[in-house]
């Protein structure tokens, strides 16, 4: 496909994007079984690569709202799965919400992010290699 543009991942980055799915998924398990200990310390793993994989791929807009996006929803996911383990999932917030349902602002600016990239960014540079 001579002409098309395309953004190849380099073999380094994609090492850590594989263990960084490997460690989401042992927080996401060890939040299904209640391995609480477990769970909240692969946070740390998983949130910081998220982070680091955002920084080193920001100059395509196109990762960097998506990556942006990913921190943001493990960031309310994580949020999420500590409210249960302490047990402060329902305590009430808001009258009829709870602290639970706090983890909603990350998922929401995650999804600001998205709409960011797919109804303003993007079809303003159609051309850009940067776009994606």
């Amino acid at each position: 496909m001579s002409g098309t543009n395309s953004y190849s991942v380099p073999s380094r980055y994609r090492k850590m994007e594989n263990f960084h799915i490997l460690f989401w998924l042992i927080k996401d398990v060890s939040w299904c079984m209640i391995w609480k200990p477990l769970g909240i310390i692969m946070i740390f793993p998983t949130l910081i690569i998220a982070i680091i994989i955002t920084f080193r791929t920001r100059q395509f807009m196109s990762e960097l709202c998506h990556n942006l996006a990913i921190i943001l929803w493990i960031s309310a996911n994580s949020y999420w799965m500590i409210s249960e383990f302490l047990h402060f999932d329902e305590v009430p917030v808001f009258k009829v919400y709870t602290l639970k349902q706090l983890s909603i602002i990350p998922f929401v600016l995650g999804i600001l992010c998205m709409a960011y990239y797919y109804l303003l960014w993007k079809p303003s540079h159609k051309n850009s290699e940067k776009t994606m």
